[in-house]
């Protein structure tokens, strides 16, 4: 397929606007596929400001970017209007800490994070690096903080860390996000496993006072969602709320992954659930309203009904 002349001007209309531009399945806050989400997690844990372009939302887009860049596969990362590569290469430019010296950035910290693994987490990890060969080990934390034992090859710009007998390898992006790791092998739901321990990682749900929660309404950031059964918000309604429940699951499940959402129930604890569970589906900043609506009765508004 030849590259037309307006799919030539409007890609380079795109890049004419953002200095940083990625091409990819998806959008930044729900990639698509994994080497997109690799790709936007990268750039994610160096810079706010970037464009995406979804080439899965527009097909002249999406055949004419792999012509204008004669670059065969998405992603596509573009800065101040030069083809960088695709996923790969912006995972290698990363850890060289090219990438960042193409952004103007400092050079990334090589600094070895300090974990620690447990006697019965060494053992049970054993077997797999003796049938490994040349592969190493490798902990991957990704930009949710969701960790990940990997046996692949070294590479040149690895971190590296020995404790307890083992030797782990981080690209820089994890081992950022690994320092005060604690890795134990324990009963987890699933029987006995792995367990990591990420003290750097954020709250999935934060909590939210009713104070708090009156402040953000009354400047307009933030969207409560209220968990209750009908009856319950039928006996004491909380006005602008939206309502989970099976018919409106997925239309809120296609908000932007980022949207401030506050989660509401009686007194706070099926609320947080709910929050986990949005948490679950890449939302980003989600809030638990401690004390539920009867708190905000107490505290805020006297007129509505307590149960």
């Amino acid at each position: 397929m030849s590259l037309s002349n307006e799919t030539r001007a409007r890609i380079e209309a795109l890049l004419a606007e953002h200095r940083v531009v990625l091409f990819m399945k998806g959008n930044r806050a729900a990639p698509q596929c994994g080497f997109s989400a690799a790709a936007a997690g990268r750039l994610d844990s160096l810079i706010d400001d970037y464009a995406t372009v979804d080439v899965l939302a527009d097909e002249a887009i999406r055949a004419g970017i792999k012509e204008f860049g004669n670059w065969p596969t998405i992603p596509q990362l573009y800065i101040d209007g030069e083809l960088v590569g695709g996923a790969d290469i912006v995972q290698s430019m990363t850890d060289s800490g090219e990438l960042q010296q193409l952004l103007g950035l400092p050079p990334p910290d090589r600094t070895p994070p300090e974990i620690s693994v447990s006697d019965a987490a060494v053992a049970a990890i054993r077997p797999a690096l003796e049938e490994a060969g040349s592969a190493r080990l490798f902990l991957v934390v990704d930009g949710r903080y969701q960790p990940q034992f990997q046996l692949r090859e070294p590479g040149a710009h690895d971190i590296v860390v020995e404790v307890n007998g083992l030797e782990i390898h981080f690209d820089v992006a994890s081992a950022q996000r690994a320092r005060g790791a604690t890795i134990d092998w324990t009963s987890t739901p699933r029987g006995m496993g792995l367990a990591i321990y990420l003290p750097a990682a954020p709250k999935a749900v934060q909590a939210m006072d009713v104070a708090t929660l009156k402040r953000r309404l009354d400047a307009g950031d933030i969207t409560v969602i209220d968990v209750r059964p009908p009856g319950e918000r039928a006996r004491a309604p909380f006005a602008g709320a939206q309502v989970f429940e099976p018919e409106s699951h997925d239309r809120l499940m296609a908000l932007p992954k980022d949207t401030a959402l506050a989660f509401l129930c009686h007194r706070g604890v099926s609320s947080r659930n709910a929050a986990e569970h949005f948490f679950d589906h890449g939302f980003t900043n989600l809030w638990n309203v401690e004390g539920g609506i009867d708190a905000w009765a107490a505290e805020i508004d006297p007129s509505t009904p307590r149960y």
